[in-house]
């Protein structure tokens, strides 16, 4: 085994040992300072960025992708405060969910408690350090964070200030710890580091969590590519179709949350993509359509099968013409990552078939799939969006990182 891991993932279990041992009070006033410390040091993070955001573009990273990479003061002070959402947050660990007593008299609870280790592999965006971290500290689980080599200066210099804080506070760095190494080599041993991971949690691209779900040994939480789409039923209210499609491609397109597929009934289409592309001409999104959309649109391309599975992350959306509810559904839970689907539509019946068939971690009616985020949907910050179906789904907040255990009350019972 790779030396650093081994000796990160040791380091990593006595730190959750005594993590899980630190009252609510203590890891929020920890959790403050490091929000305080991450402001305090902004123009540090900020030439740490400017490391990466140069190799970036020397390397040819699309525009999109950049903006993902890219940290200002605002985005820095959004990080801070999302730690302090955090700290303010109820803490999940000890909380005796429900108790019951047996026939036996016994006095059983079922308690929250940390997972233990938790280890992150994730590309690009920064924040994640930051959410990751805090979000892990505060439900008790050492964390190991092994970001991209696309955003190395700045996860290492936000790890740097956080451990700084984790001192100064007399805690174990190897609370918050992070691999200095992006190599192939410590990703795959990362994946089968079980004596030490009680979970590992990819946060990319399809080609990362693909290359997770095959090769790790450790449990893994799949967290989502986002192909996305919104379906524009001939009952939708075509302006509010047409806000809720620009928000969901144009806002964010780098974002899991965006949409990469529009579908339209046939019956509205001759209307509302005209005007679709009208008000997507101030951005520059390129459309791919199929062939009854191309009718319809005087700047598109003839989209192809690869099309509809692809996750863009880029100003690129395709665009397909369907005849009925049925089609939209099938088309969705036949291409669909599970992670976001909404409808437009003002037929009640319709939008209940949608929320009731379609198969996703989050189904929307009549809003942008860019609100499947933790912040939006009260949680904080959040690990990450979970499209499997064991343990967790949706935006993971807290609760998602424990676990729970038995504790039982006798006097004396014995079984006969």
């Amino acid at each position: 085994m790779n030396n650093l891991m081994n000796v990160l993932g040791k380091q990593s279990k006595e730190a959750a040992r005594q993590l899980s041992q630190l009252e609510t009070a203590q890891k929020n006033e920890c959790l403050l300072q490091m929000a305080a410390d991450l402001e305090n040091n902004t123009q540090s993070i900020l030439t740490a960025n400017q490391q990466d955001l140069k190799q970036a573009r020397k390397n040819g990273v699309t525009d999109p992708l950049i903006d993902r990479l890219r940290l200002t003061d605002i985005r820095i002070q959004e990080m801070a405060d999302g730690i302090r959402q955090v700290a303010a947050l109820p803490d999940p660990i000890g909380v005796v969910e429900k108790m019951w007593r047996t026939e036996d008299q016994l006095m059983i609870g079922q308690q929250r408690v940390p997972l233990g280790v938790v280890g992150i592999i994730f590309e690009s965006r920064p924040n994640v350090t930051t959410d990751a971290a805090s979000l892990c500290f505060k439900s008790g689980n050492a964390v190991i964070l092994r970001g991209g080599k696309e955003a190395f200066y700045s996860n290492q210099m936000l790890v740097e200030l956080m451990q700084q804080t984790l001192r100064n506070n007399q805690l174990n760095t190897a609370m918050i710890q992070f691999v200095n190494d992006t190599s192939r080599d410590t990703a795959n041993e990362m994946m089968r580091l079980n004596d030490y991971l009680d979970v590992l949690i990819p946060r990319g691209g399809a080609g990362l969590i693909q290359q997770v779900k095959m090769n790790a040994t450790v449990p893994v939480i799949e967290t989502g590519t986002g192909n996305n789409h919104v379906y524009v039923d001939q009952a939708a209210q075509l302006d509010m179709a047409n806000d809720i499609v620009i928000n969901a491609k144009a806002q964010r397109p780098s974002v899991c949350n965006a949409i990469e597929t529009l579908l339209v009934h046939e019956d509205i289409a001759p209307e509302f993509l005209p005007l679709l592309e009208e008000s997507l001409a101030s951005y520059p999104v390129a459309l791919r359509a199929d062939s009854k959309a191309l009718t319809y649109l005087k700047k598109a391309g003839l989209a192809v099968e690869e099309d509809w599975k692809t996750e863009f992350l880029d100003y690129i959306l395709a665009i397909k013409v369907v005849a009925s509810l049925d089609e939209a559904i099938e088309h969705i839970n036949h291409y669909s990552s599970k992670h976001s689907e909404s409808i437009v539509t003002d037929s009640y019946q319709n939008g209940q078939r949608f929320l009731k068939e379609v198969d996703a971690a989050a189904v929307y009616i009549n809003a942008s799939t860019r609100f499947t985020d933790g912040v939006k949907f009260g949680f904080g910050a959040e690990i990450g969006i979970s499209t499997q179906k064991l343990h967790a789904r949706g935006p993971m907040g807290l609760e998602h990182l424990t676990s729970s255990k038995y504790i039982i009350y006798g006097d004396g019972q014995i079984r006969e």
